[in-house]
């Protein structure tokens, strides 16, 4: 029997928090955007459609952005990490897809951003 691969997408959540290298980026919130796949098999809930069975993804939501207006991070590398693992604390997530860009951090540049991909242990 194959897991499946199923995804639960979270796109462009919005949230401001302190991060960056330089004196004047760890002054203020900046903000950022995270996106995020959730990997779980959806079979039983789909079929069911009991919430009971699903992954709870209004709780994974809410615990990201708490993280991340929490987070005083360095680098983006850094935040991502800190919310895959957050992320795979959920016991029905078993892979974690995270994107976290930063709107005009460079010049001509809309965002600059990373893209990590994590799995239980």
């Amino acid at each position: 029997m194959s897991i499946a691969m199923d995804r639960i997408l979270i796109s462009d959540l919005s949230a401001r928090c302190i991060i960056g290298v330089n004196e004047e980026e760890r002054r203020e919130r900046q903000d950022v955007t995270l996106s995020i796949s959730l990997y779980a098999d959806l079979r039983k809930p789909g079929r069911s459609d009991d919430f009971a069975e699903a992954v709870d993804y209004r709780a994974i939501k809410k615990r990201v952005l708490a993280l991340v207006e929490e987070s005083r991070c360095f680098l983006v590398e850094a935040l991502a990490e800190a919310v895959a693992a957050a992320c795979l604390e959920h016991p029905g997530v078993t892979r974690v897809t995270v994107r976290v860009e930063k709107p005009s951090a460079l010049r001509f540049a809309r965002s600059v951003g990373v893209e990590i991909t994590r799995e239980r242990e």
